[in-house]
Parts: structure tokens; sequence; C-alpha cells
């Protein structure tokens, strides 16, 4: 890290994964490792307008309102490479055709299902969770798990996918420990959370639970990008990320009594 500000992680996790404008990044070395607090401050943004929402409107009004918002802080880019991914990995198609698919910036029929079942699936099990005591954590863990999953992307070793600019400029950026210690770090708070918002051993354990569910989902995504794409780009990240969050809260609309 030698000749880099301290902020230039920050920064550049910022720039490129959210709106948030910062100051011009030099590399992409710092947007995986950071990306975590990325979700962790854009998550506070839009549980703290969610909760809003549900107390002076309803809860289904604070959903939508959260998940709007999540996606205007992230430019919706992610959405967009969940529905470029499902393109891509959806219909029976060689590897090289559906990269193809996938640069080429339309959306296809199989993009536009994912995309809308996918908002569907949010917004009504955040609504559920806005309406039982101690449900709105699952918000701020959703962002956090989702981007932890992101993260995952650049452990050494990762495969990338054919023609990937910024899965060539952040492979290997993302050491083992780090994104190990920033996943106990997430268990931990989404626990500490969770029992605090509903002094509930049982609910803070069954988000705990919802996380690491959310996270497996992602996992299973990354196997099969791995498989037909050879690895992972962009919109292997974006989607891995909003599967993570979709689970996760799917999860979490499940298990919380």
């Amino acid at each position: 890290m030698t000749g880099r500000a301290w902020w230039a992680g920050p920064a550049e996790s910022f720039g490129m994964l959210s709106s948030v404008r910062v100051p011009a990044a030099a590399s992409a070395r710092g947007v995986l490792p950071w990306a975590p607090l990325v979700g962790l401050v854009l998550g506070a943004v839009a549980v703290g307008v969610a909760w809003l929402g549900a107390r002076y409107a309803s809860p289904l009004v604070g959903a939508v309102l959260g998940i709007v918002v999540l996606a205007a802080l992230t430019r919706g880019l992610h959405l967009d490479g969940l529905a470029d991914t499902a393109d891509g990995l959806g219909p029976l198609r060689g590897r090289e055709r559906a990269l193809a698919v996938m640069r080429a910036g339309d959306v296809g029929p199989f993009g536009v299902l994912t995309l809308v079942l996918a908002l569907l699936l949010q917004v009504a099990c955040l609504a559920h969770l806005l309406a039982v005591d101690g449900g709105w954590p699952a918000l701020p863990a959703a962002a956090v798990a989702a981007r932890v999953a992101m993260a995952r992307t650049g452990l050494r070793g990762v495969p990338i996918a054919e023609g990937s600019s910024l899965g060539q400029a952040v492979a290997g950026t993302v050491s083992r420990s780090w994104l190990a210690g920033t996943a106990v770090t997430l268990v931990a708070a989404v626990a500490a959370g969770a029992f605090g918002a509903s002094h509930d051993a049982p609910a803070a354990l069954g988000l705990v639970a919802a996380v690491c569910l959310g996270m497996a989902a992602s996992e299973a995504l990354f196997s099969r990008a791995r498989a037909r794409l050879g690895g992972v780009n962009g919109d292997v990240m974006g989607a891995m990320g909003e599967v993570t969050a979709t689970g996760t809260l799917l999860a979490a609309a499940v298990l919380l009594p």
C-alpha cells in the first residue's frame, strides 16, 4: 500500500459501486476489499428511508422506497448485471455466444423476467420484514452481505471470464484473511443488530441464517458462471450481489418470527 493515501481504497470503492461523487480513482485495487463498507453506508441510508415510509405510510410503501433508494445509489449497475447474467446463463448457448450476449448492452426476455421477479421478491419480503418487530436490520444486512459476496470474486485464483477488463483489474485484490475477517464481523454485527432491535435470540439467529443462505445462493451462481462463462466478469459480480440480497431478504422473511 506504499504511496497510497489511506482513503484511496474506500474512495475507489464508493466511486465505482455507488453514485457518490469522490475524487477520481487511480486504480481498481480498492473496489472489492472496501465493497462491504459501501454496502453498510448504502444499506443504512436505504433502511432509514424504508423505516420512515413504513412509519408514515405503510410497510409496502417503505419497502418500495428502500429498494428504490438502493437502486438509485448504485445507479442500477448491479441490477443491470443481474439482467445481463440471466441472459447469458439462461438459454442453452455456447460460452462465446453467452459472453457476446452479456456484452451487447440490451436486455433479453430472460433478463427482464429475472429482474422483475428479483425486485418483486425484494419489495414483498422487505414489506413483511418492516411489519414485524426487529425485521428492519435485514435490509442493511442484505446490502453488506451482497458486497461481501462480490468481494469474494477478488480472491486469488478466481478465474476471470474472457474479455473482462474489470475482472482483470480486481483479480487477486482480496486476501482470504481479509474476506474471512469481514465475514465474521458481518455475522457478529447482524446478530447484535437483530438482537438489539428485537431482544429475541431466535430472531437474531434467524437473520444470521438468512445471511448465510443468501451467500450460499451467490455461491451457486458463481459455480454456474464459472462453468458456463469460464469465470467471472463485472456482470456476474453485480448479479452475485443481487442474488445474495434477494436470498437474504427472502430467507429472513421466512425465518424471522
